[in-house]
């Protein structure tokens, strides 16, 4: 069976991938075997891996909402657009919790030119700048251009006292975190620069994925007993990770919603941040 992929490429359909996929959302082996065989009695030769997510997602949310949300991670990443303001915040978000402390959207002055940079991080010695490349389709890779660009930023603003966290900062390492991937000059050319890289799946120990599961900082954006609009309207309000909807529960009055759907949605949250992942 062929099925089309996200970048356009024809490939093998292989249910054991997808087995793995839905293992990492938390559902049990019975209830993924049972997803399976209804999606291999609907595939056809041809369909896009994108109908068969649609589908999987689908028999999830009947399973439990929770377990489609975590399913549905990525493509909740890329709905912190169109511009990548809010995957910025998103990023910060990570960085707290690892003890960093953060900045975003800044105007530095380098030896040249001034700068505007997405999040600065300082933790213990180290002070850095942040770029953040955000791509609202799944299939956009970041080049070797991206680290390039990112290090003359670097150079020219390393040399130079910044008034940021203290009035005598310097920028000692940089940044680069994507949504999706970098291609494999890119990666090669950062390592070669001693560059900080993430992106979904690099590193391989410790990718954007896997800091996401492991610290359960889900976004807002993953929530399905939410709308879309809902969800935009939550993230006006600085409500950027699923988990802080525990505090702010007034903040889901505002938007309008009813106290049962305020229960559906706290009930969603409860459990999305607190399930034990499957190790991949």
């Amino acid at each position: 069976m062929k099925v089309v992929k996200f970048s356009g490429d024809i490939v093998e359909f292989d249910p054991e991938k997808l087995k793995k996929s839905l293992l990492k959302s938390g559902a049990s082996l019975l209830a993924v075997d049972r997803i399976l065989v209804s999606i291999q009695n609907q595939i056809y030769n041809g369909i896009t891996t994108k109908q068969i997510y649609k589908m999987a997602f689908g028999l999830l949310k009947k399973e439990s909402n929770s377990h489609a949300a975590q399913y549905n991670l990525r493509a909740a990443i890329q709905m912190l657009g169109p511009a990548g303001f809010y995957f910025e915040k998103y990023i910060a978000r990570l960085f707290n919790s690892e003890g960093y402390k953060t900045i975003t959207n800044l105007t530095l002055e380098g030896k040249c030119v001034s700068h505007e940079v997405d999040v600065v991080l300082k933790k213990d010695e180290e002070l850095a700048i942040v770029e953040c490349k955000f791509h609202a389709s799944r299939d956009v890779v970041s080049d070797v251009k991206i680290p390039m660009y990112i290090l003359s930023r670097f150079n020219d603003l390393k040399d130079r006292k910044q008034t940021i966290f203290t009035n005598s900062d310097k920028i000692s390492s940089c940044w680069i975190v994507t949504n999706n991937r970098f291609s494999s000059d890119a990666i090669a050319f950062g390592n070669c620069s001693n560059m900080n890289m993430l992106s979904w799946d690099y590193p391989k120990k410790d990718n954007l994925r896997h800091k996401i599961d492991s610290s359960k900082l889900y976004p807002v954006t993953c929530l399905t007993t939410l709308t879309l609009a809902e969800k935009d309207k939550l993230l006006v309000l600085d409500i950027i990770l699923a988990g802080e909807l525990i505090h702010n529960i007034q903040s889901l009055e505002r938007i309008g919603l009813s106290q049962n759907r305020i229960k559906n949605v706290l009930k969603e949250v409860t459990e999305l941040c607190k399930y034990l992942n499957h190790e991949s």
